[in-house]
């Protein structure tokens, strides 16, 4: 009973100031996935006040977190709108992971921590973060803008890139044999074409025995769906984040709209447990020795996204302005790199992996939204004078 109580007065302290940490940040104007990080290093080993009883509770629901992550992000998407951004934004796709997988990759392999962890890094470095771009174009009023369907081309790219990606690293980090990972790799490529195809051709199916009026068992049935599909891929070495964005993509129409809705509060709870979790497993007294390093690569990020957005919509006929602002949007890191930074550190791939991966997620993804905002009066004087 003692034990029991210890575990409530620290999930009620810590998701208590996960709240007050969200309404700080919806103040300040930024994401709140900085604060969430910080207090998972202040909870954790080496931090302020370590916690005695809860970490397994919420190493449990981080996993949730990342499955309902991925869940809603399929849920944006469906198969007809991947298909068209791959026919229309391949190239630029191809330069977004080029320019921004490169410094991840380039930075473990001169630091000697080996392949796999350079596999990792170019995660870590490639993907955006969907979320805090998405809450930068709609705070700033940017949505309607012409770049703006540009940018969420790149966004689609990099998640069914990502629906790949997983699946690899997972066999590397699981140490199988070159037959085993090109299996496992097959295994994915697989799943997600037959997940496409069923979603273009069967989804009404899918759709018909997912609906319901009553939106507690429409819930019960999307969120069972996804974690036994999610169970299904990890099973299959596949990723269990993958097999939730293909539950997500299967979706579409007026039943994802109203699943996005009902699971968007339970998403946002496990997510903020996630990115706790991901601070608890980092000691802060080791990001120090790494900091320097972490700037200098954020650094490196910055340009090579601002580059991106910049030929991603040059190609597609857009002014300077809208050029600037599609590079910006794409500066912040979040979701994924977490999610792939926490897989290498559960793999024990290098011990400076984790702070690394800690200390370039936090500049981004508080500086991605500053930095949008104070450079807007600079593009719009851009755009006045051209």
């Amino acid at each position: 009973m003692h034990d029991i109580a210890i575990l409530f007065l620290e999930l009620g302290a810590v998701l208590l100031g996960l709240g007050i940490l969200g309404a700080l940040a919806m103040r300040v104007g930024i994401s709140p996935i900085p604060l969430y990080l910080l207090a998972g290093l202040a909870f954790g080993q080496g931090g302020i006040l370590p916690l005695a009883t809860s970490e397994e509770f919420i190493s449990v629901g981080a996993e949730l977190g990342v499955i309902l992550l991925l869940l809603t992000l399929g849920l944006e998407y469906n198969a007809d709108e991947l298909l068209t951004s791959l026919k229309g934004n391949a190239p630029a796709g191809l330069v977004d992971l080029v320019l921004n997988a490169a410094p991840g990759a380039i930075c473990a392999l001169l630091l000697g921590w080996g392949p796999v962890a350079a596999v990792a890094m170019a995660g870590v470095t490639y993907a955006t973060s969907s979320g805090i771009t998405a809450k930068v174009l709609s705070d700033l009023g940017w949505i309607g803008n012409r770049e703006t369907p540009v940018v969420l081309s790149l966004l689609v790219f990099e998640d069914l890139t990502m629906a790949i990606y997983l699946p690899v690293l997972t066999a590397m980090l699981a140490g199988l044999s070159l037959a085993a990972g090109a299996v496992t790799v097959a295994i994915a490529l697989g799943t997600v074409s037959v997940v496409l195809v069923v979603a273009l051709r069967f989804g009404r199916f899918i759709e018909s025995f997912v609906s319901s009026p009553n939106s507690e068992v429409l819930m019960l049935k999307v969120v069972g769906l996804a974690l036994l599909v999610a169970g299904v891929a990890q099973q299959l070495q596949v990723s269990a984040a993958v097999g939730a964005f293909l539950v997500g993509i299967a979706l579409s129409g007026e039943l994802a709209h109203d699943a996005q809705a009902l699971l968007s509060p339970l998403r946002d709870l496990f997510a903020a447990v996630f990115f706790v979790f991901f601070g608890l497993q980092t000691d802060p007294t080791k990001m120090g020795p790494v900091a320097g390093l972490a700037a200098l690569l954020a650094l490196i990020s910055m340009i090579t996204k601002l580059l991106t957005g910049f030929y991603a919509a040059r190609r597609a006929g857009i002014a300077r302005a809208g050029r600037a602002r599609a590079g910006i949007a794409l500066i912040p890191r979040g979701e994924f790199n977490i999610v792939i930074a926490g897989l290498a550190v559960s793999a024990g791939v290098h011990p400076d992996l984790g702070p690394l991966a800690a200390a370039y997620v936090l500049i981004l993804a508080a500086f991605g939204p500053l930095a949008a905002r104070l450079v807007q009066p600079l593009i719009t004087a851009i755009a006045n004078r051209a």
